[in-house]
């Protein structure tokens, strides 16, 4: 592996994990401001993937912690994670190497955080009460600023290099 490529594939596990954390933090913290403990949604997404919660009259109840449940979740979300943030170093190293191409990196990038948020809320659907559609693109709106900030720090110019289609 070049060093480029270990470069690239490095930056794409730290954005990967920086949007994990952002996400989960910002659940976190909303669950504990509306005082439901802060691990309420996990083991709600964790209950619901991976032991059949539908039913949302359930989810005004008292809902016992699932540790395996949320467990699990989070190894999904962390590799679903993972697996975004080395698409989205794909993407801008094709902008940094190919400028005239940056258009296309730039709209890929968007239309991620755009099927993300969607494919989020469609899973979710049954248990919109715990996961409403604002609480989804809050939480990925923190994931991205915070990767970009990460990313333009250690990439001087990235920012550039992913819009040079506008100029």
């Amino acid at each position: 592996m070049s060093s480029s490529s270990a470069r690239t594939f490095k930056d794409g596990l730290v954005i990967g994990l920086i949007a994990y954390t952002a996400v989960v933090t910002c659940y976190a913290a909303l669950d504990f401001l509306a005082a439901r403990g802060a691990f309420y949604t996990v083991n709600v997404l964790g209950q619901s993937l991976f032991r059949g919660l539908r039913d949302p009259s359930v989810l005004q109840l008292p809902i016992p912690l699932d540790p395996m449940a949320m467990f699990f979740y989070n190894g999904v979300h962390l590799v679903a994670s993972l697996a975004i943030g080395q698409a989205v170093m794909a993407f801008v190293d094709v902008a940094e190497q190919s400028p005239q191409r940056s258009g296309f990196a730039f709209t890929m990038v968007t239309a991620g955080f755009v099927i993300t948020i969607v494919a989020v809320g469609a899973l979710s659907a049954p248990i919109r009460p715990v996961l409403p559609w604002w609480s989804i693109v809050l939480a990925n709106s923190a994931a991205v600023v915070l990767a970009w900030m990460y990313l333009g720090a250690r990439r001087p110019g990235v920012w550039r290099a992913m819009t040079a289609f506008a100029r």
